[in-house]
């Protein structure tokens, strides 16, 4: 099973700083991760997305996975109604592979303009140390869990997309 991670800071540098903290934890095996991004959304609420391939290879997810959460996130509000309307149906689509409602709506009121975010799907972990090494960065930490079967159907259902 994975873990979905979310975690929003209060500035734009805390999701790159503490992937970079997440990249040292790894070499020390306190933490496997699978698929890593950050989001910067700029005081203008335009939002930046940098998938983490120099910790995760090519990513158990993909761009199309990042891209189209992420869009679920920030995007559909600002749309016109067919977009908004296709995206809601990949919302409906997120609901049923285990990324429920509530989830996205949380994340999406925590990551304000001028803020960063933290979107990484963890294999494995020791909480403990890991937690205890990333309380500096003063994150807001929102995770959801997927099974592995909900994780493949998801992948496949937004690789598609």
């Amino acid at each position: 099973m994975s873990n979905l991670v979310v975690v929003a800071f209060k500035d734009e540098h805390g999701a790159a700083d503490c992937l970079t903290e997440l990249g040292k934890l790894q070499q020390q095996e306190l933490i496997k991760l699978e698929d890593a991004a950050t989001l910067i959304r700029r005081q203008d609420g335009k939002v930046k997305i940098k998938q983490a391939q120099s910790l995760v290879g090519t990513g158990a997810l993909g761009g199309a996975f990042w891209g189209m959460l992420i869009g679920l996130l920030f995007w559909a509000p600002f749309l016109g109604m067919a977009v908004g309307a296709a995206l809601g149906a990949g919302a409906g689509k997120a609901s049923d592979y285990g990324i429920d409602d509530h989830f996205i709506k949380e994340v999406g009121e925590a990551v304000k303009p001028g803020t960063s975010a933290l979107f990484v799907l963890v294999r494995d972990a020791q909480p403990d140390k890991v937690i205890d090494r990333l309380k500096e960065f003063h994150g807001e930490i929102i995770h959801t869990s997927l099974s592995t079967e909900q994780e493949t159907q998801l992948r496949d259902a937004f690789s598609a997309a």
